[in-house]
Formats: structure tokens, sequence, C-alpha cells
């Protein structure tokens, strides 16, 4: 189901963990999963219960309450906004705004191209820059204007 090398890396998370206590590392197996496959299919799912000897539930409670792992296709590359209040008191919503007139998506779609997605995100611990977006979420993007918008999304396009 995972490729030997995702494996190592979920072996690898095992490590920072008693032995008996395998299913604490079931964000960072969905993370490794996700990397490998873009995104989460339910036999995904069940792989990673099985390999952390957990309920497929327990699984699935995880990746549903978490809007980091994609339960279905996404663009290749996800934006996800931050609109907590600090963000939108500091020009989150325009920023939405902007992403929308330029890709002409909303919130949870993708571009006709698969290129993007854009996302609602909550807050990234990061209000001091904001508006931040997260890109496929690693890379975090501060103090989000117009223009660095259409920077971001001009260099994603390349």
């Amino acid at each position: 189901m995972l490729s030997a090398e995702s494996l190592k890396k979920i072996d690898y998370e095992l490590t920072k963990y008693p032995a008996d206590q395998k299913q604490s590392a079931v964000m960072s197996a969905l993370a490794i999963a996700q990397d490998e496959k873009g995104w989460l299919t339910t036999e995904t799912m069940d792989f990673v219960a099985e390999y952390l000897d957990m309920p497929s539930i327990a699984v699935y409670e995880v990746a549903t309450f978490y809007n980091m792992y994609n339960l279905q296709p996404i663009g290749k590359y996800k934006i996800t906004v931050c609109t907590n209040l600090p963000c939108a008191l500091s020009g989150a919503n325009e920023a939405v705004a902007h992403f929308r007139e330029r890709l002409g998506i909303g919130f949870n779609e993708t571009t006709t191209d698969g290129k993007f997605t854009l996302k609602e995100g909550e807050c990234m611990g990061a209000c001091g820059d904001a508006p931040v977006l997260l890109v496929n979420n690693k890379r975090m993007c501060s103090f989000m204007s117009n223009d660095k918008i259409d920077q971001l999304l001009e260099d994603l396009s390349k």
C-alpha cells in the first residue's frame, strides 16, 4: 500500500513513542501517507490503522478532524488561507477575494487545470504575520498582500 521509503519514515516516527503506544504516531503516519499518495483514501487510512495496531475509526477521526488531511483529490497546490479574527482584521478576507478573482474558485474548489485548490484554515499561530497562508501544508507565507499573492501564483505556475 505504501512504499518502502514511506514505511521507513513511519517506522522512524514510531521510535519517538513507547512501543505499546504506536497510535501516537498516527498524525505523522497520515502525513507521510498523504505525501506519497496525494490524498487519503479509505484504503490508505485502513492500512495506516493496521500498521499502527489501532481501529480504523480512530484513524478516520483524526483524518476528518484536521484540515491538513485531504480526503479527496486536490490540486497540485493546496492553498490554505487563515481566516481567523487576527488574519481577517489584517486583510485575510481581501486576500481570499483576490484568490477567488484570480483563480475563479472558492473554498474547497480546484481550478479546472487541476493546479490549485483553495481551502479555509484555522489559526496557524502566526498572527503577527497576518494574513498568512500555507502551501501544501508545508510552506507558510506571511503578510500576503495582493502583490505577494500574484507573485506566489506566478511562481507556482512555472
